[in-house]
């Protein structure tokens, strides 16, 4: 009975609620997650995304991505922050139509095989490079390498996720050839 609901909630958020998104097989959403974009968000298949964690702009998710807990990628420039005379909490926001500052071409992209920490915040305008692991707590202001580990306040590239270059080739190999065989779905 508890799989029949979770996939009818499923069903509703992708289908339904989230409809104008673009989601892969196979996702899981945790509970109180919440999504907005001004124009585009698009998530591979097997996304896995952990309880009370947003998108609150446009992003482009590959595959077998996971989300912990309290992810949040957001937008750089929501709010007009230089409009003179104006206050910030009265300034024109991304989500005006007739916004048309800064912010409305900038979007997280996020390759395959990533793993997001708990409470890590990812700004938009940065790409996550595939295999990358984010620690938790981290805040990403710029983009971060492929198969590398990056933590802290800004984040900055603590090390390779792979001991060796060896392991990472044969990762990559056995990686894609699952893929291939499976049709992503891992």
């Amino acid at each position: 009975m508890m799989q029949l609901i979770r996939k009818l909630r499923f069903f509703y958020l992708v289908h339904v609620k989230w409809r104008r998104f673009s989601f892969g097989k196979n996702p899981y959403i945790g509970r109180l997650v919440y999504m907005w974009a001004k124009h585009k968000i698009s998530v591979g298949d097997n996304f896995y995304i952990g309880k009370f964690s947003q998108i609150e702009c446009d992003a482009e998710i590959g595959h077998d991505v996971m989300f912990a807990n309290r992810v949040a990628l957001i937008g750089r420039y929501d709010h007009h922050y230089q409009q003179v005379g104006v206050p910030t909490r009265l300034a024109s926001r991304i989500s005006d139509k007739d916004y048309n500052w800064k912010g409305l071409n900038e979007k997280v992209v996020i390759g395959d095989d990533v793993w997001v920490g708990y409470g890590a915040i990812i700004l938009s305008g940065v790409t996550i490079g595939e295999g990358s692991i984010i620690a938790a707590g981290s805040l990403v202001t710029k983009d971060v390498e492929p198969y590398s580990i990056y933590a802290g306040v800004p984040a900055r590239r603590m090390s390779d996720r792979f001991t060796t270059e060896e392991e990472k080739e044969e990762h990559i190999r056995l990686y894609k050839n699952k893929s291939a065989s499976h049709g992503a779905v891992l």
